[in-house]
């Protein structure tokens, strides 16, 4: 592999069986813990889609415990070179299949947060190494394939549309691209300034040619497929992928699965890592004194305890899941 440190932490580029993999390396392994591991949706990379989340005060007091790694699917980092022509982008399958490369002796398990076409990914790697992963958090995860319908429309958009327009349909529903016209634009530009284009066009028509999960819920089909680890599932209202993440909700099992509604994405995912045993009491203190301390003096921004649950039509303050992209606090 190839590294060298940056202010953001120690940057690789790693070799795997279908090329090479950026990947930012923040902290440094804590005994036998798994690592946080995040993947981006299609036309941002981890800067564009996690900086702010991780940066946010309630994820440091968490992320200290955790080696952080980031990782950006080929050619989507910021700088990277174009691939030459010709080049075949890897398959939403040999995307998963490239992640055991990534632990390169640091770790040996993962907790993965992943958004979109990055969530998908990150439920495919779990399905093929189910060993290597410890739990997941999937943000806006459509599990079906496109359909020929969706295909042809997504062909159209292409010839009618800019590429950053086309990607932004997927990262925002309808009523986003109208109302929320800073925002929009804002990505827009970083879409298209700060992802190389032809790169992102490669991936984005492999996660338009993506296959179905192929998941089901246990008890329901024989040999049912489904993740075996906790997953919690998070959706904005009326975020372009909610029918999608509704459907994988229905697929998984009941037991070891939670369905976030718009909340407080860090306290939601401090309270799922304690489920699973890795958050010291002394750190969840501190950290309820931190939230106490911002509901009074920010409950503008911040909002109310988030709504875990399997079934939800709440949407209490967000504190903004976004519908999106950029994950946020």
């Amino acid at each position: 592999r190839r590294g060298c440190w940056t202010l953001e932490g120690r940057e690789h580029d790693i070799e795997t069986p279908y090329g090479l993999l950026h990947v930012v390396i923040r902290g440094s392994p804590k005994g036998n813990r798994p690592a946080i591991l995040t993947y981006h949706d299609v036309g941002l990379n981890h800067k564009l889609c996690f900086n702010t989340f991780f940066n946010f005060e309630d994820m440091q007091e968490i992320t200290k415990h955790f080696v952080v790694c980031h990782v950006d699917a080929p050619g989507q980092q910021v700088g990277a070179s174009q691939f030459p022509q010709g080049y075949q982008f890897p398959s939403m399958e040999q995307l998963a299949a490239m992640l055991p490369s990534v632990g390169f002796g640091l770790f040996k398990y993962v907790i993965g947060i992943g958004v979109g076409a990055g969530a998908y990914v990150l439920a495919k790697f779990a399905l093929i190494f189910p060993d290597l992963v410890e739990g997941l958090v999937l943000m806006n995860i459509d599990p079906n394939g496109k359909g020929w319908i969706d295909w042809a429309a997504t062909k159209l958009s292409g010839l009618t549309s800019t590429l950053p327009d086309t990607v932004l349909s997927h990262l925002f529903s309808q009523e986003e691209l109208v109302n929320n016209t800073e925002l929009v634009q804002s990505y827009r530009q970083q879409i298209g300034n700060v992802v190389n284009q032809a790169n992102l066009q490669l991936f984005w028509n492999m996660y338009n040619s993506r296959r179905d999960l192929d998941i089901n819920r246990p008890g329901t089909v024989p040999n049912a497929k489904t993740l075996r680890c906790p997953v919690m599932l998070v959706v904005g209202d009326n975020a372009p992928a909610e029918d999608g993440v509704v459907e994988c909700n229905s697929k998984l099992d009941p037991t070891t699965t939670t369905f976030l509604k718009p909340g407080k994405l860090s306290e939601a995912f401090k309270y799922f890592l304690q489920g699973m045993g890795y958050m010291p009491s002394a750190s969840m203190t501190r950290l309820a004194r931190s939230r106490t301390a911002s509901l009074t003096s920010a409950s503008s921004v911040d909002g109310g305890r988030p709504q875990a649950c399997t079934h939800s039509d709440s949407s209490e303050g967000l504190g903004q899941v976004n519908h999106t992209m950029e994950v946020s606090c």
